[in-house]
């Protein structure tokens, strides 16, 4: 693929590795979370069609058998519908062999459209959103400024899936702190529990020079969760976690101290008896120096 006419840092999930990354924004419409420093310094705008047009004709002229596209920035969902609606129908007749859209969500992009405005998008292949719930904890999610209720996000990835649009929902292990680990990990797996969603997957915080909670660190404000309760805190997570299923789940973020991975119900057990062996043997987990985002 050639290089496409990206404007500053430009993050995908893990998933979308090889997908034709087409940028439709600059930065994040919400770029307030204590947490995130990707966006913080970028004025967050739309690009005009023209030029997302040009990256598409370029891209197809080069592969036209894309089947994966990856609409970046942070919350591309944002968009009005008829400008997602021109995006896809464009990535549609540029690919022949398109399958599926992705994008970033977030809840207020999700609840801001109809349900016939989310089904249309679906029926155009725009068919899988990744969301950070990062917590079920409100308490948790008013202090990261997330922007969201639990609830809130809840409504969203439910609303989206009726849809016909999959969600893969991401939980922040450590972001609650000690303080408040067992109810991050309950809270959190309430809420998953009612999104029901067809991925779910837990990165561990990494704290970042520049950010808000990186200062409240620095300010004895916020204290850093070792690995064992990291740990701890995931076991509480998934053995809360009650999904109708299939739902994929996994830790092979590079964040995180132990990858795991399998389906919800079925799998559940075995998870938990490898979370149970990397407590009892810490030699096995991730050593910090190898942690990345």
């Amino acid at each position: 693929m050639p290089k496409e006419n990206h404007q500053g840092i430009v993050i995908r999930p893990p998933s979308e590795a090889g997908s034709f990354l087409l940028q439709v924004t600059n930065g994040c419409s919400h770029n307030g979370c204590t947490f995130c420093v990707t966006y913080k310094f970028v004025k967050f705008s739309k690009r005009p069609f023209a030029k997302v047009r040009e990256d598409i004709e370029l891209a197809a002229r080069w592969n036209p058998r894309v089947r994966r596209v990856f609409l970046c920035d942070g919350d591309a969902m944002c968009l009005p519908t008829d400008d997602l609606v021109e995006i896809l129908d464009c990535l549609d007749s540029s690919f022949p062999r398109l399958e599926r859209v992705g994008v970033y969500a977030n809840a207020r992009d999700l609840l801001g459209k109809s349900p016939e405005e989310l089904a249309l998008l679906s029926s155009k292949k725009l068919t899988i959103a990744y969301t950070g719930l990062e917590s079920g904890n409100d308490e948790i999610l008013e202090k990261v400024r997330k922007g969201a209720t639990a609830e809130q996000m809840v409504q969203a990835v439910v609303r989206a899936q009726a849809a016909g649009i999959d969600v893969s929902v991401i939980v922040l292990l450590g972001l609650g702190s000690n303080a408040l680990s067992r109810a991050h990990a309950s809270d959190s797996a309430a809420a998953v529990s009612r999104m029901n969603p067809r991925y779910l997957s837990a990165l561990t915080l990494m704290l970042l020079p520049g950010t808000p909670l990186y200062n409240q660190y620095q300010r004895g404000e916020f204290e850093i969760m070792n690995p064992v309760s990291v740990l701890q805190e995931l076991r509480w997570f998934l053995q809360d976690v009650d999904v109708e299923g299939p739902c994929v789940f996994r830790t092979n973020h590079a964040s995180n101290y132990l990858p795991i991975g399998g389906d919800l119900p079925r799998d559940k057990e075995r998870m938990l008896a490898a979370i149970d062996r990397g407590l009892a043997d810490t030699s096995i987990l991730r050593p910090e120096h190898r942690r990345a985002l």
